[in-house]
Formats: C-alpha cells, sequence, structure tokens
C-alpha cells in the first residue's frame, strides 16, 4: 500500500515534532508506512534562493508525494488564526492534481501548534480543511473516545491535533498531545486500509 503522506510547515520545531508522533500512530499499524515531507519558506524576494533539497529535516514535498500517497497529515503553525504561507502557497499549485481528481476519497487528518491557548488552533484547522474538501479529500478528527481529549489542559481538539509551545515556542510537546498526534495518525492509517478495500 502507498505511504500516508505526513506533510508539514514548521518554523520553530512543534509542528515538526507533532509530525513525527502522527506518524508514529500511522506506522502502529500493520503494513502502513508514514511518508514525512515539508515545505521550504516564502521568501520576500521574487527569485528562489533556497536549495531544492534542505541542508537537513525531512525533503521538501512535491505534488507527486501528494498524487502518490495513501492519505494526508497536513501540518502548520498558527498564523493568525490560519495557516502559514509555505504550506498554503504549496497547496495553490494543486490545481492539477483538483482537475484530474487523483485525490478524490483520500483520507486526511490535520495538525497545528499555536504559542498560546487561544492563539487560533480550530480555525487554523478548519482554514487547512478548506483546500482539502475542494480536492476530495476525506476529511477525519479526533473522536471524544479518546479520553485525553476531555482532559488534556493544553492542546487538542476535535478537528485535529494540536500543542500548545509557549509565547517562546519552548514547550515540549505534553503528554497528551502526544496520544492525542498518535490517535490521529493511527485513526488516519486504519480509515486508509479500509477505503482500500
Amino acid at each position: 500500500m502507498a505511504p500516508i503522506l505526513v506533510l508539514y510547515y514548521s518554523r520553530y520545531g512543534s509542528v515538526k515534532q507533532m509530525a513525527h508522533y502522527i506518524a508514529r500512530g500511522i506506522e502502529s499499524i500493520p503494513g502502513m508506512e508514514a511518508k514525512i515531507r515539508t515545505v521550504p519558506p516564502v521568501s520576500p524576494t521574487t527569485c528562489a534562493t533556497d536549495p531544492s533539497i534542505p541542508e537537513s529535516g525531512a525533503p521538501y514535498a512535491t505534488l507527486d508525494d501528494l498524487k502518490e500517497c495513501a492519505g494526508l497529515a497536513l501540518g502548520s503553525p498558527t498564523r493568525f488564526g490560519n495557516m502559514a504561507a509555505p504550506l498554503k502557497y504549496f497547496l495553490d499549485q494543486t490545481s492539477g492534481l483538483w482537475l484530474s481528481g487523483n485525490l478524490v476519497n483520500k483520507p486526511a487528518a490535520v495538525f497545528t501548534s499555536t504559542s498560546t491557548l487561544h492563539g487560533g488552533q480550530e480555525s487554523t484547522l478548519l482554514s487547512m480543511m478548506l483546500p482539502l474538501f475542494h480536492l476530495g479529500f476525506v476529511l477525519l478528527g479526533i473522536p471524544y473516545t479518546e479520553s485525553d481529549l476531555n482532559t488534556t489542559q493544553s492542546g487538542g481538539t476535535p478537528y485535529g491535533a494540536s500543542h500548545v509551545a509557549g509565547t517562546t515556542g519552548k514547550n515540549p510537546v505534553a503528554d497528551e498531545e502526544q496520544r492525542l498526534c498518535f490517535a490521529l495518525g493511527k485513526r488516519l492509517a486504519e480509515v486508509a486500509v479500509r477505503m482500500k478495500k
């Protein structure tokens, strides 16, 4: 089976950490593989300045990574209650996949990190869902059968996994947040397997 793409943008590392917890959840399902990819920052200049392959960390995503995946976990830090520009820029290039219908009926989930508890987590998750609906993905959240969703004192929403990084961005991903990331990845993989049958 094709891997599930864990695609994210992370400025200070929190979303990157979450991506790895989600990947663990995906790979807890026998036969499932997570493919972790990121996107480059958007440059304020009009000419490209970044190398096509990052010096460290996950490779940059291509449209083929998206086309060939069995499912998608999409992650972004919050930017005024919206996804970050680099991730939006990548998604803006998917009109060919939209026209061809290549992404229709693939499962997808979203995740985010904010500096404050009320920093726009849910609106960011919802903003990331909008292009996925247009592309034909089947959106998944976290059900309240995950007990951490009822008790978390930090991140975690039914719309997707979330993390409160703190105003300095240094808060570690809390135990509850880790478990919710894992649960989201596991659910995504389970649904991908069912949809392939």
